[in-house]
């Protein structure tokens, strides 16, 4: 018998699987389940789009692209970011496609974390970012963000985390899973924390059409001097309902994305050409989709907030992203607990928060990309689920 155990790489061991897919995985077993768990959005990919990818495969554009990806699309992503968000980048030398956001986070963190160096993580927050840093031999540094700060990294709080060893900051702006979302004068607080320490930034922005009011996002890399310090990852997954697409990019530096380009180059080689032609076409005539869908989930936002509210779970209102995370310390369950109890009894699945980092601790991460009448049916439910416990 082989010991596989000996054989596998320690640091990987050491890793614990995603929380978000233990109850995914869960409802997946079970009949009559509503599912709150995904940041999927249960819109179809505009038809537009999907026809650019049915004309690519008919034409027979099957090929490789160049590593970087196709010029087209990185000249796109450039006029797309100078539209959207005033950021200038050369498409030659500033931009890499790659196989969804998460690759761009790894490229990234992989690029620019040495061993032993520190990596700023304000939590709650995604799943990738302590087990990336930790592949790379980095040390994650977690930063508690907190309700009455309305979940927004403050630069108070930053300061207090950063050591000689400080490397890397990750700003996950709009956030998953808080919904919370940065202003302005919050960026440019942190901006100077940036320079006093000499850190570079991951920003990842991948839910930056999703925010609500007046107030659009505003990306870390327009704030004074700090293009220059900042990776900026986004991709197509979240805006243009295309999350089966896989297709993401970074922008930055020409030196760091150069490098970043050179691992793509050896791990994946290139993006999928069909979804990068769709792509394409996702950013010259998508703008209509993407306000269509904002306003959908705008209508689910208040209709979740106010129902969870409604049922004594203190619930944050979200600016940006699908995610609610609502408090259930009152009922004096464990988040794992609650959402346990929740899958049994009710057939509804959501998050424990704390499988976004431990401060997560009492809360849940429910999603609202689902329709009406799915948020409508498992609040419901939620409810029934509370009184038995009263």
């Amino acid at each position: 018998m082989i010991d596989y155990q000996s054989m596998l790489n320690d640091e990987v061991k050491r890793i614990k699987p995603s929380g978000i897919r233990r109850f995914f995985d869960i409802a997946n077993e079970m009949d009559n389940v509503i599912s709150l768990s995904i940041g999927e959005p249960d819109f179809s990919t505009p038809w537009h789009v999907r026809q650019e990818g049915i004309r690519t495969l008919e034409d027979g554009k099957t090929w490789y692209s160049p590593n970087r990806g196709f010029i087209e699309l990185r000249e796109e992503i450039c006029r797309w970011l100078k539209r959207r968000y005033h950021l200038e980048y050369e498409p030659k030398t500033d931009v890499v496609v790659t196989v969804g956001g998460s690759e761009a986070i790894d490229l990234c963190i992989r690029c620019l974390v040495k061993p032993g160096e520190e990596v700023l993580i304000p939590e709650p927050s995604f799943v990738c970012y302590r087990p990336l840093t930790e592949m790379a031999e980095g040390i994650p540094v977690t930063i508690q963000t907190k309700q009455e700060d309305k979940f927004r990294l403050t630069a108070k709080a930053l300061r207090e985390k950063i050591t000689p060893k400080s490397k890397l900051l990750i700003l996950p702006f709009p956030n998953n899973p808080t919904g919370a979302v940065m202003r302005r004068a919050d960026l440019e607080q942190i901006a100077e924390v940036v320079k006093e320490h000499n850190l570079m930034v991951l920003s990842d922005e991948i839910y930056s059409e999703l925010t609500y009011g007046e107030t659009r996002h505003v990306s870390f890399a327009s704030i004074d001097g700090m293009k220059e310090r900042t990776i900026v990852v986004n991709g197509f997954s979240k805006a243009f309902a295309m999350t089966g697409w896989r297709l993401g990019y970074a922008v930055g530096p020409k030196e760091i994305i150069g490098q970043m380009t050179k691992l793509h180059q050896y791990g994946i080689m290139s993006a999928p050409t069909m979804a990068q032609y769709a792509a394409i076409e996702a950013m010259k005539n998508g703008d209509s989709d993407i306000d269509y869908m904002r306003e959908q989930y705008d209508m689910r936002r208040r209709l979740i907030v106010d129902g969870l509210n409604s049922m004594g779970l203190a619930c944050f209102e979200p600016e940006g992203a699908f995610y609610v995370f609502p408090c259930i310390k009152n009922t004096g369950l464990s988040s794992q607990e609650f959402c346990e109890k929740l899958i049994y009894a009710e057939h509804v699945a959501v998050v424990p928060g704390d499988a976004f980092g431990e401060c997560g601790e009492g809360y849940l991460r429910v999603s609202y990309s689902y329709s009406i009448k799915h948020i409508t049916e498992a609040l419901s439910r939620i409810r029934h689920f509370l009184k038995t416990l009263n």
